[in-house]
C-alpha cells in the first residue's frame, strides 16, 4: 500500500475506479453517492457532510474506501441511537460530531470497507479503520458509527473492538419460483386464501400497473413521484430528505437499476414504489402516494415486488426496515447489523452493558415472529442474516 487519501466526497473519485470496488450494490455506486453531494441531498446544510476516505497502492490504483460522513445529528441513519446523545448531552459529555459510515437515508446491508477484489482485504481494511480513527480524532468526534455493514465487514469490526449491534428486518427469499402462484403454494391454505384476496382487492380498483426502469421514465413521472413521495414523508411527521432532481438524475445514471411500479388512471400517476435493484436482490425503497386507497401499497410494495423478483431470478427482495405486517406476506426475519465506538469511557461502558442486554432480546424477537410466518408445516424458513 501507498497512500491513504481523505476526500472531500464521493465526487472527488473516478467512477470507474469508484465502482471496480461497489460491484453491482446500486447503493454503493458513484452515481447514488455522488448524486446525493451534487444535488444536495447530503452536504452543507443537512447535518450529513462527506469525508470518505480511501487507500491506494504503489501504482496509485484504488484498492479500498469507506463512505463516510460527519454528522450533528442522528436522523437518515435508521439504527436509532438518540437515547446515548440525550444521556451524553444530560451529563454534558461529547457525542455529536460523530464519523457515520453508512448509505444515507437507505437501511440496506453491504459493504462498508469497501476493497478491491485483487487486493488483500485484511490489509485494506486495517488502513481504512486507521483512517477513520484519525478523522475521528481530528474532528473530535463523540462516536464512530457503522450502519448496515456486510457479515465480513462486521466480524472484521468487532474483531478491533467495535460493539455489535443487532437489529430485524423482513426480507423475501426466492425458493427457485417459477411465478407468484407457486410462491403461494409455499403458504398455509388459510394465509393463501387471504393474500389472494388482497391482490384481487387492488386489483378491483381499476389502476394500471405498469413497470418502468431508469430510462423510460420522464421528468412528468418524476415529478408526480416527487410530489407523492414528500406527502408521504410529511404525513408520518419526517423530512423529505430527497429532492426530484436527485430521483431523475437516478433514473438517467443508473438505467436498468432503478426500478419503478406504478398504479396510474387515465395515464396519470396515482401511486408508486421506486426500488433499486442490483445483480442478485431487489431493494424497496421509496413510497409515493398522490391518493390512500387501501391494499394498494401492499400490492405495489410487496406483490408487485415479488412478482418482479420471480420474473429476474433475484435471490431476495428487501422490503426496507421495520414492519411485521411483511410477516404473514412471507417476508421473513432477517437480521441486521452496526458497529459502534463511543470515546467518552463513561458513556462507552453504559451503551455496552445496553448492548449485552439488547443482542439476546433481539434474537429471541427474531425467532419468536418466524413462528407466525404463512407457510405451511413442511416448508421450512428461519431466521436469516443479511446479504444471505
Amino acid at each position: 500500500m501507498s497512500d491513504t487519501q481523505f476526500a472531500n466526497g464521493v465526487t472527488d473519485f473516478e467512477p470507474a475506479e469508484w465502482d471496480a470496488l461497489a460491484g453491482s450494490d446500486p447503493f454503493l455506486s458513484h452515481a447514488f453517492l455522488a448524486g446525493l453531494e451534487r444535488t444536495g441531498c447530503v452536504g452543507r446544510g443537512t447535518g450529513w457532510h462527506p469525508v470518505p476516505v480511501a487507500v491506494r497502492d504503489h501504482a496509485g490504483r484504488l484498492v479500498g474506501a469507506a463512505p463516510l460522513y460527519l454528522k450533528d445529528h442522528s436522523f437518515g441513519e435508521f439504527v436509532f441511537d438518540w437515547g446515548w446523545a440525550g444521556a451524553a448531552q444530560r451529563n454534558g459529555l461529547p457525542y455529536y460530531p460523530k464519523l457515520v459510515a453508512a448509505v444515507p437515508f437507505s437501511p440496506v446491508s453491504g459493504s462498508r470497507l469497501l476493497v478491491h477484489a485483487e487486493a488483500n482485504a485484511t490489509e485494506v481494511r486495517e488502513r481504512l479503520l486507521t483512517a477513520a480513527d484519525e478523522l475521528a480524532g481530528r474532528y473530535q468526534c463523540g462516536a464512530i458509527q457503522w450502519l448496515f455493514p456486510d457479515q465480513g465487514d462486521q466480524a472484521a469490526l468487532e474483531a478491533t473492538g467495535y460493539m455489535g449491534r443487532r437489529d430485524v428486518q423482513f426480507h423475501w427469499r426466492n425458493r427457485v419460483y417459477t411465478d407468484f402462484e407457486a410462491f403461494l403454494a409455499d403458504f398455509s391454505s388459510s394465509k393463501r386464501k387471504q393474500t389472494r384476496k388482497e391482490r384481487r382487492r387492488a386489483a378491483d380498483l381499476g389502476f394500471n400497473i405498469v413497470v418502468r426502469h431508469g430510462g423510460e421514465i420522464g421528468p412528468e413521472q418524476w415529478a408526480a413521484f416527487h410530489e407523492g413521495y414528500a406527502m408521504t414523508t410529511e404525513m408520518r411527521g419526517a423530512p423529505a430528505y430527497l429532492n426530484r432532481p436527485f430521483f431523475e438524475h437516478l433514473g438517467r445514471a443508473l438505467g436498468d437499476r432503478v426500478v419503478l411500479i406504478s398504479a396510474e388512471r387515465d395515464g396519470e400517476m396515482v401511486a408508486s414504489a421506486l426500488n433499486l435493484r442490483s445483480d442478485y436482490a431487489l431493494f424497496g425503497r421509496y413510497w409515493s402516494a398522490r391518493e390512500e386507497h387501501d391494499f394498494l401499497h401492499f400490492e405495489l410494495c410487496f406483490y408487485q415486488g415479488i412478482d418482479y423478483a420471480i420474473a429476474h431470478g433475484l435471490e431476495r427482495f428487501e422490503g426496507g426496515a421495520q414492519g411485521e405486517h411483511k410477516i404473514k406476506r412471507g417476508f421473513v426475519p432477517t437480521v441486521t447489523n452496526s458497529a459502534h465506538w463511543i470515546r467518552h469511557p463513561g458513556l462507552l461502558d453504559a451503551v455496552a452493558n445496553f448492548l449485552d442486554r439488547e443482542r439476546p432480546q433481539v434474537t429471541s424477537y427474531a425467532r419468536q415472529v418466524a413462528g407466525h410466518l404463512p407457510f405451511k408445516e413442511g416448508v421450512k424458513v428461519g431466521v436469516g442474516e443479511a446479504g444471505e
